[in-house]
């Protein structure tokens, strides 16, 4: 399952929502050295209820925008 997800690093809290058909995650860490996209994996691995290993960034590393791959559901 694709999905396109809107990341907010450095948030006072953590937050998921779904917006216009994207989900919207705030993060609490930093955009710094890849530690919100660890974040934001684990943060999706939890909400969706699979492996941290199933969820894969495809497009956006480095951006706010990202399209994100989630085997299993």
């Amino acid at each position: 399952m694709k999905i396109s997800v809107r990341v907010t690093p450095s948030a006072k809290r953590l937050l998921i929502k779904e917006e216009g058909g994207v989900l919207k995650v705030a993060l609490t860490v930093p955009a710094v050295d890849g530690k919100a996209n660890k974040a934001l994996i684990s943060c999706l691995a939890d909400h969706f209820g699979v492996r941290k290993s199933r969820i894969q960034i495809i497009k956006g590393l480095k951006s706010r925008d990202k399209t994100i791959n989630i085997e299993g559901i």
